[in-house]
């Protein structure tokens, strides 16, 4: 067979499409990074920047017809708000109990965790049902699953649950496969990096409670 009828390695088809993405990812990615680096660190600062990645992004997952990853982002937008304003808060009024307006790092019980994950899964069955149905996406189930559980636990990030990081490692790991499959291949680097921060950011927060 002659080498120039040879398909590329998926590793050169991949360096290409790097090359190839717009500037506009580069950026939510830094800035999405910045995010969780922060976040690991108890910074305030970590939401402001998650607000520009996730607008950034809501506006390339619709172009790329992945709705449920365009409506996460724009639900982002609004914990970036939330996110900032309760660990202000909390920063200018610390307290060692958990209140509806300040928060502190803490564990959550077996069974709040147990019905999580019930829940979590039964609405991204409904909703994966509901985009296959509809034609709405390229991987239904997948999209509705990364999309649900990542709604779910922004907000136990919010709220300081350390529990949060290791939801993130499962969420990242198959966002990975999710972007891979749909082209988006800067941020499956940016995912990557998610991975190996949702451990440090779970070791860090382990350590703060500790204090």
């Amino acid at each position: 067979m002659p080498a120039d009828s040879l398909e590329p390695h998926w590793l050169e088809q991949a360096f290409y499409a790097l090359l190839a993405q717009s500037g506009w990812e580069w950026l939510a990615v830094v800035l999405g990074i910045g995010y969780v680096i922060l976040a690991a660190n108890n910074s305030k600062w970590a939401w402001p920047s998650a607000f520009f990645s996730t607008l950034i992004y809501t506006f390339l997952f619709w172009d790329g017809q992945l709705p449920m990853q365009a409506l996460l982002n724009a639900y982002y937008l609004l914990m970036a708000v939330y996110g900032f304003w309760l660990w202000n808060h909390s920063e200018k009024h610390p307290s060692s109990k958990q209140t509806a307006d300040s928060v502190s790092i803490h564990r959550k019980s077996l069974f709040f965790h147990l019905s999580f994950i019930a829940i979590g899964i039964t609405l991204s069955a409904l909703a994966g049902i509901y985009l296959q149905t509809n034609n709405y996406s390229q991987l239904p189930y997948l999209d509705a699953f990364v999309t649900v559980f990542s709604v779910m636990n922004t907000v136990l990030m919010a709220r300081k649950v350390i529990e949060n990081w290791l939801y993130w490692i499962v969420i990242d790991s198959l966002a990975i496969y999710l972007y891979w499959e749909s082209g988006f291949y800067v941020t499956i680097l940016m995912f990557g990096l998610y991975l190996i921060l949702a451990l440090y950011g779970y070791r860090e927060w382990k350590l703060l409670s500790n204090k």
